[in-house]
């Protein structure tokens, strides 16, 4: 097991180093820059020709000095040398602030909500599937296997707006989006505070992990329906185990394989997916930072939060692999 780890480590290296090209290419796929932008803004707002002389010659010390006057491919060289060899991210367009700095700002609050919302499709899918599975045909099954249909069906965005307006004209809450109320945005943690994001936290957490709770719960129940029909299934029960032992012990652990590779490569997922969640909720997270990245073309702060989402999907995939190791004795990478 340890030389497959070793072997997967060192594969990491050229997939993400050819990803990462990749990804910083698309970005500049663009026509024109960040500086562009900001050119033609200035271009267009009304100024004697002093101060626009002076604005342009900003703008063209700027572009020397972020590298946009060279070509794209030496802007990856230098910005992929300085990541290896010093950990330097670069400096965002937008802000002038370190991109290291705005990654981790905002990476903190993005993997709470994605990690909550993974723990809860987990356990809330894997607990909905098996009892389904179960249950056959029962009403609780076809009441489970509808509300999966309908979380599966409704977008995260409109599920967003749905339950901003059930909040709001229902049970008329002054306070709907973003994690904190107004008077604690900028206030000192403390219990006040904590109780605050704990009343602010269930939305978004509900919206992001609607989809996956309601994909689990189909997977699970597919996989425990086909196992239960397996001819060892039948010999369990025939040579007197309990109905306990032979739904936990054989047929819900057979039937993990399929979601623990999903959850391999669900981080990134749900750290991206959670991209328009955070638009129309107002949340402080890496998503709504990465789509202004984009549209201003902000490409090392775009290029970087891309290369973190690779590394984590490859981390995933290592981690989901030796998950299947200690869920099925039988599978071995040597």
């Amino acid at each position: 097991m340890l030389s497959y780890i070793v072997r997967r480590l060192i594969y990491m290296i050229p997939v993400i180093l050819i990803l990462s090209f990749i990804c910083f290419m698309v970005i500049n796929a663009a026509p024109g820059d960040f500086v562009d932008a900001y050119e033609a803004q200035i271009m267009e707002t009304p100024m004697d020709s002093t101060q626009r002389e002076v604005q342009l010659k900003f703008l063209d010390d700027m572009r020397k000095s972020y590298g946009l006057d060279k070509s794209v491919l030496e802007q990856y060289t230098i910005w992929i040398e300085k990541i290896i060899t010093k950990g330097d991210f670069g400096y965002s367009f937008s802000t002038l602030r370190p991109v290291s700095e705005l990654i981790w700002e905002k990476m903190g609050w993005t993997l709470l909500l994605a990690g909550i919302s993974m723990a809860i499709t987990l356990l809330v899918g894997v607990i909905l599937g098996l009892y389904s599975a179960v249950h056959q045909y029962s009403f609780s099954d076809r009441f489970f296997s509808f509300i999966a249909f309908l979380g599966l069906s409704i977008p995260n965005f409109f599920l967003a707006l749905l339950l901003m307006a059930f909040l709001v004209f229902v049970f008329k809450v002054q306070s709907v989006g973003g994690l904190f109320s107004t008077q604690y945005a900028i206030a000192p943690w403390g219990w006040g505070k904590l109780l605050d994001l704990l009343k602010h936290l269930w939305l978004p957490v509900a919206v992001i992990a609607a989809s996956g709770t309601a994909s689990n719960v189909r997977i699970i129940r597919a996989n425990v329906l086909d196992i239960l029909r397996q001819p060892y299934i039948q010999t369990a029960r025939a040579k007197g185990l309990k109905e306990r032992t032979v739904i936990y012990r054989h047929a819900l652990r057979n039937s993990l394989h399929p979601m623990i590779m999903i959850l391999g490569s669900s981080l990134p997922v749900l750290i991206s997916g959670e991209m328009i969640t955070s638009i129309v909720l107002g949340l402080p997270t890496m998503g709504y930072t990465f789509y202004n990245a984009l549209k201003m073309q902000d490409v090392y702060l775009a290029g970087t939060f891309l290369l973190l989402s690779t590394l984590l999907l490859q981390v995933g995939n290592l981690l989901a692999d030796i998950a299947l190791v200690y869920v099925d004795p039988t599978i071995s990478y040597d």
